[in-house]
């Protein structure tokens, strides 16, 4: 049971080939009912080099998070995980129905184990470190979360933003051009 009434938040395409793969919508986006309108929106476009108008545009991105509506506060005030209802009721039959997306963006531990399976190491860390090789065998692209949260996370991993910001924009690019 949801503490508010639901309301999903998900961008279903069947033409774009960018599917950003998140965990589930923050009580702000559940709010607006636009995913990502909040700074971790923000800074989430920043690292894809792409502005809002393109990001929004289903024509080019679908967004869909393992969990559709925003699934409340834990204890501390933090959100709570992606209730797991959603992923297994929807989440098989939404990509079934997409086929035509060629790079997942996997933002997050719930996304990762999800969309990458075997592929997804013991941490979001180890995962994303990899990124390399994940993206060659399984077309998806492993993320820390944009939270303000992982900014020491960002600090302290200065090879995310040198190394893999570049090439994931450029495989942006390349895709919003076919």
């Amino acid at each position: 049971m949801l503490p508010h009434e639901p309301n999903p938040v998900v961008v279903l395409s069947k033409v774009a080939k960018i599917a950003i793969c998140g965990q589930a919508p923050g009580n702000k986006v559940n709010i607006s009912g636009v995913p990502f309108t909040d700074p971790s929106g923000d800074r989430l476009r920043d690292w894809l080099g792409v502005d809002e108008a393109q990001f929004y545009d289903p024509v080019k991105f679908a967004i869909i998070p393992m969990g559709f509506c925003f699934p409340g506060y834990d204890k501390h005030g933090g959100d709570l995980p992606p209730r797991i209802e959603c992923r297994e009721r929807w989440h098989d039959r939404v990509f079934a129905a997409m086929p035509q997306i060629e790079l997942k963006i996997v933002i997050g531990a719930s996304a990762q184990k999800y969309h990458l399976g075997r592929s997804a190491l013991q941490s979001v860390t180890e995962t994303v470190r990899h990124w390399r090789e994940i993206y060659e065998a399984t077309q998806c692209m492993p993320m820390p979360h944009p939270s303000w949260r992982n900014t020491g996370w960002i600090k302290k991993n200065p090879w995310f933003e040198k190394d893999l910001l570049p090439v994931l924009r450029d495989l942006i690019q390349v895709k919003l051009k076919d």
